[in-house]
């Protein structure tokens, strides 16, 4: 079985060899990159299991890339950066970033925090182990990463949408909690995590044309935690 891949850009060489090492000697595949070009480039030839980023690059916006990245790439996309406002966690994690670590970082944490990001989950394999659920007249194609209306609209999804959307599919109509969602999806609990779920939640939401103020499928059990109505089939 191959090991996960794991590509790293930052500017700095001193950082790219940190991480390098840690991620090798835990079992994981590396790429490192420098610049921003470089690693768009290498996207094309192969998807990595998780991106980690540097929001500080000499080349391009690192908040652009990852939103990008989180809308056109299957990989699950890790900030890595010292910024450490909570505006910039929460406008990291508002544009798709799965996770936000900041600068100085124990090595040993960012490792959990990948395995984390993989035991979350992955379009390659549901609890139903399909990659295609209907529901209430969508499909939502996980190795794709796109929802289809009945008349064959197609509207994408991130990788981060995408968990927690897979996460209702696959438990419909039973009460999921904010502790259960934080406990599968990963990431530390607190106001960014919260955010954050609301922020996807939110973006699913419009995405499934659902009325903000009284939705159908996606509902909130205030001071509980969420609910999905829709009746699922797995393909």
């Amino acid at each position: 079985m191959t090991a996960p891949l794991v590509t790293i850009l930052d500017d700095e060489p001193e950082i790219r060899q940190i991480l390098t090492d840690a991620l090798e000697e835990a079992g994981f595949r590396t790429q490192c990159f420098g610049r921003a070009r470089e690693f768009e480039a290498s996207l094309k030839r192969v998807t990595p299991d998780v991106c980690l980023v540097d929001l500080s690059l000499p080349d391009t916006d690192g908040l652009a890339l990852v939103h990008r990245l989180a809308l056109e790439q299957g990989a699950a996309v890790i900030i890595i950066s010292g910024r450490a406002q909570v505006q910039d966690r929460v406008t990291g994690l508002e544009l798709g970033a799965d996770d936000y670590i900041t600068k100085p970082f124990d090595p040993a944490e960012v490792v959990a925090r990948v395995r984390a990001r993989l035991r979350g989950g992955g379009a390659k394999s549901t609890a139903q182990g399909g990659n295609t659920a209907a529901f209430n007249g969508w499909l939502a194609h996980f190795d794709r990463y796109v929802l289809e209306d009945e008349a064959g609209q197609e509207t994408a999804f991130s990788h981060a949408e995408g968990e927690v959307l897979r996460l209702f599919l696959e438990s419909p109509k039973r009460l999921i909690s904010r502790a259960q969602m934080q406990e599968t999806l990963g990431g530390a609990a607190g106001d960014s995590f919260d955010r954050a779920m609301d922020v996807r939640i939110s973006r699913l939401r419009t995405k499934l044309r659902e009325d903000p103020k009284n939705p159908r499928l996606i509902k909130t059990i205030y001071g509980a935690g969420y609910i999905f109505l829709g009746d699922v089939s797995w393909t």
